[in-house]
């Protein structure tokens, strides 16, 4: 509640000024550098013109919401404070730390996109009117001639130094210019906002309109915005089909030299659950998925194609609480769950925990998605991926409707819409950096937790833990229709999602180890493993994000409604394939 108004917070003017009112504090000054704050609306430019002032890199794309924490960066002569961007009323924790650090501070920076820049100013005015500001105004190159008559009429009439640039190209000089603009910046000339003139854009080729047209299409939207997964596993598939022989001799004599060693490391580096006996699927599916999935979605990202495919789907979203801004993060999900949960610090507070449980229970990420198919391709059942993609977005969908109160399902109705730019060209320097850091995590991360897992399911089958506990589920096991052996998987996949691979499938990638049969089984278990609870990683950030009580009571609600839909596919499903053969 808004301690000024009495009101909840997003309902506080149309920025949520009141938001500032003490409980978010976040510091903005370092020794005796002077601060300035970059504020202005999403996707504006401010992270790129920051790391041109400070030739620090300031993660930055033309995905709405990248920018997550305020961070801090100095050139030696001014400290400056990247913000989140601000959205018209709403109350996402982003929103508060942008206002927090706007109350904390007397210098601002404002940047606002040209050719919006009179409709960002009224919703920004309120919170920057009684400080210093200068104003930056990007997207320069959208705008048609004339403009200098507009710009100069907004200078008097403001009476702040105001500039009109490309934050996508930045020359030193232009570089100088903001520097001194805001060395310059006053307060406003005014205290209510007076008559300023629109700038003209530039008017779009028939062909770019027709386009982006075509992508508000729910049907287009949908197909292309799962396209990356898709086409991440299946091309991991074909490389897998083509390096398999490479690799298999590759590992062969390493796996025959740790099978002589002592028991129990035998057992834990090869036999058929060690480390580099799995090693292989790392290489033949796990990381050829992350690199193509990570390389699909930059695009995207990078040429603002996800907003504008989300914002297509906007609107079929709303009866399960969710919303086109929170699309995009159950889609990067897809690549890994745990940044995906992170990105929802930009979602709405009535939206956040929705979106972080379809994030947990639909997103499957790019080392659950090929130990996937990995194991639909070894019983010749390849066709089960698309069955297991649909299922998947369908069983969601009822998960969300059935899990989210009326209330949550009205107020995800009225979320603001996403306030959409222009396609543009992909930016190849930012898909770098991404690509670099997916290799980065895979290797610091990702890795170190699969060695983990192949050595406990090493020990455990070493030392008869594994016999054990298979004969302990076995009565569980039999409820889905599936042996006792299925267990390990099920466990695997609970600690991280590519366990349920090491699970069902031998060291030779084409057979399993688990007596299952028929199509509806393997999906059954395939099902029940990836989806019964998130990944061990996906529940500390979780818990770190949203606290410890609701990430456990999101786990009970996750693995319940698994168990049924799992029952649903074991028992029904196994009785339509019985009326068709």
């Amino acid at each position: 509640m808004c301690r000024r108004t009495g009101k909840r917070d997003h309902e506080c003017i149309e920025m949520g000024v009141a938001l500032a009112s003490g409980e978010r504090k976040v510091p903005v000054r370092t020794e005796n550098l002077s601060p300035v704050v970059l504020v202005g609306m999403e996707s504006v430019g401010k992270s790129t013109l920051l790391s041109a002032l400070t030739g620090s890199y300031a993660e930055s794309s033309a995905m709405l919401g990248t920018t997550l924490h305020c961070k801090n960066y100095s050139d030696g002569s001014r400290y400056w404070v990247d913000t989140p961007g601000l959205v018209t009323k709403s109350d996402a924790p982003t929103v508060k730390d942008t206002i927090a650090a706007i109350s904390s501070t007397d210098t601002l920076l404002v940047v606002l996109r040209s050719y919006r820049a009179l409709q960002e100013l009224q919703s920004l005015w309120t919170i920057i009117k009684k400080r210093k500001i200068a104003i930056v105004l990007t997207f320069s190159d959208r705008l048609a001639k004339g403009r200098a008559t507009s710009l100069s009429q907004w200078r008097q009439r403001l009476g702040v130094p105001i500039l009109l640039l490309d934050s996508r190209s930045l020359s030193n000089h232009t570089i100088a210019t903001v520097r001194a603009a805001v060395k310059k910046s006053q307060p406003l000339k005014t205290g209510s906002l007076p008559p300023l003139p629109s700038f003209d854009t530039l008017k779009k080729s028939s062909w770019k309109a027709k386009i982006e047209s075509l992508l508000g299409f729910a049907p287009i939207s949908l197909l292309l915005l799962f396209a990356p997964a898709w086409i991440a596993v299946t091309h991991a598939n074909l490389l897998a089909d083509h390096f398999y022989d490479t690799i298999s001799k590759t590992v062969e004599k390493p796996l025959n030299w740790v099978n002589t060693f002592p028991e129990p490391f035998s057992n834990m580096l090869g036999g058929d659950y060690g480390v580099v006996a799995m090693f292989p699927f790392l290489l033949l599916y796990a990381l050829p998925t992350i690199f193509i999935f990570t390389l699909l979605i930059s695009i995207y990202k990078t040429t603002g194609l996800i907003d504008r495919l989300s914002q297509g789907l906007h609107r079929w979203l709303k009866p399960f609480g969710l919303s086109g801004r929170d699309l995009v993060r159950v889609v990067m999900g897809f690549g890994c769950n745990v940044p995906a949960v992170l990105a929802t610090r930009s979602c709405c507070s009535h939206s956040r925990c929705t979106c972080v449980a379809a994030i947990s229970f639909g997103s499957a990420c790019s080392y659950q998605l090929p130990a996937t198919l990995a194991v639909f391709v070894a019983t010749g059942f390849a066709w089960l991926g698309f069955v297991y993609l649909s299922l998947l977005a369908i069983t969601t969908l009822i998960y969300l409707r059935l899990t989210t109160p009326p209330l949550q399902r009205l107020n995800a109705s009225k979320s603001p819409l996403l306030v959409l730019g222009n396609l543009r060209t992909p930016d190849w320097r930012v898909i770098k950096r991404e690509a670099q850091q997916s290799f980065q995590d895979f290797a610091t991360v990702a890795l170190p937790i699969f060695m983990v897992i192949g050595l406990v399911a090493g020990l455990l089958h070493w030392s008869g833990a594994l016999g054990v506990m298979t004969r302990l589920l076995a009565p569980v096991m039999a409820c889905f229709n599936l042996p006792p052996e299925a267990a390990l998987a099920v466990v695997l996949g609970a600690v991280r999602k590519d366990g349920l691979a090491i699970g069902l499938l031998n060291s030779d990638w084409d057979t399993l180890k688990v007596p299952i049969d028929t199509p509806i089984q393997i999906l059954t278990a395939v099902y029940l493993a990836g989806v019964l609870l998130p990944c061990l990683v996906t529940v500390i950030t979780i818990s770190k994000e949203m606290r410890p009580r609701f990430a456990l009571k999101m786990l009970g609600r996750q693995a319940y409604y698994a168990t049924i839909f799992s029952l649903f596919i074991a028992w029904i499903g196994a009785a339509l394939m019985g009326l068709i053969y």
